[in-house]
């Protein structure tokens, strides 16, 4: 039997890095959507305040099984 997967699309942002808004964004994610099985960031943006980054924002889609 094959299986079906759904996408959402999500907007994540961190302090720390684009890698850990991706983990923000998948831990957000599987509080109210099972089975995840991938990401893919579809953009990435900072935010700037003065000559430093201040916010590390993404656009990601995430994929998950149907149930």
């Amino acid at each position: 039997m094959s299986k079906v997967v759904k996408v959402i699309e999500v907007l994540a942002q961190s302090e720390k890095s684009w890698e850990d808004a991706a983990a923000s964004a998948v831990k957000a994610a599987s509080k109210s959507v099972d089975g995840i099985k991938g990401i893919n960031i579809t953009n990435m943006s900072a935010k700037v305040d003065g000559d430093k980054i201040v916010k590390y924002r993404i656009n990601a889609k995430i994929s998950f099984l149907i149930k």
